[in-house]
């Protein structure tokens, strides 16, 4: 019984060493941000921490012209793919890599290395590097108190990864080349039961596809959602660009008499636009 009261004894300790650690836990000087960004068929993740400038000079100064730096504080900038990318035209296959940059005065040095988990720069070793790139860097208009890591410019199948801190903007064009695979995928899924008549029609018109497969395909939806005034709205849109302006106008005058029914703003104005363009037409 002494054995089993010991225990329980042992326990409430435990639980209140941890909850007065946790009352009083201290923030980091550098706090951390994960961010996350969907990029082509895959999804791209930066955890890294953020430091201020404290009316210091950073960069030829706090950091160093040509030493290694862990482009953040604290752990080193991990970056996780779930897919492969191009960055700055080298490939860079799926995993989670640590992101090293050596800054420059007029050119930086981008590492890329297979090491994810690392404190700092510290245990940094150049056999492990991945790839290495060089990079011009631009200025910014406004000193920037808080490093930031973010992605810019960002479509389907480009985007710019930055890195902002100081006065100094960092810019690296991702790509990803997905065309023939989401195609494949969308020749796979009309074998099917569910076919994405939809969708596919959307593809194929934002893609400049073959206009009268995707007619065909949003006709097939328009079946089963005739009364739907976004449906109605992609069909107009895929029958100007095919140049017949006078089906455009009618389908769209439905979609807009659908969307003022219930209403919806954004359809009556979607709608309205490409009447609009079908009347200049």
């Amino acid at each position: 019984m002494r054995s089993i009261g010991n225990y329980f004894i042992g326990l409430i300790a435990i639980c209140t060493v941890s909850a007065h650690a946790q009352d009083h836990k201290i923030p980091q000087p550098s706090t951390m941000q994960r961010i996350e960004q969907d990029f082509g068929l895959g999804k791209i993740t930066i955890t890294y921490s953020r430091p201020n400038v404290k009316d210091r000079k950073i960069f030829g100064a706090v950091e160093p012209y040509g030493i290694v730096w862990r482009t953040g504080a604290n752990a080193a900038t991990k970056i996780k793919l779930t897919d492969s990318i191009l960055i700055e035209k080298n490939i860079l296959a799926p995993g989670e890599y640590s992101l090293f940059t050596i800054p420059g005065a007029n050119e930086w040095t981008v590492i890329i290395n297979k090491t994810a988990d690392q404190w700092g720069a510290y245990s940094y070793d150049s056999t492990k590097d991945v790839l290495r790139f060089r990079i011009k860097p631009g200025k910014l208009d406004k000193k920037l108190e808080t490093l930031t890591i973010q992605f810019a410019n960002t479509f389907s199948e480009h985007a710019d990864l930055q890195v902002l801190w100081e006065n100094t903007l960092l810019s690296m064009h991702l790509e990803t080349d997905v065309d023939a695979r989401v195609m494949a995928n969308i020749d796979e899924a009309m074998k099917g039961e569910k076919k994405p008549y939809y969708f596919a029609a959307i593809y194929y018109y934002n893609h400049d596809k073959d206009m009268n497969k995707a007619l065909a395909w949003i006709n097939e939806f328009e079946k089963i959602q005739s009364q739907a005034y976004n449906v109605k709205y992609w069909k107009a849109r895929i029958q100007l660009k095919m140049g017949d302006k006078a089906g455009a106008i009618a389908t769209a005058n439905e979609g807009l008499k659908l969307a003022m029914a219930e209403p919806n703003a954004e359809y009556i104005r979607l709608n309205t636009e490409v009447l609009d363009a079908a009347k200049k037409k």
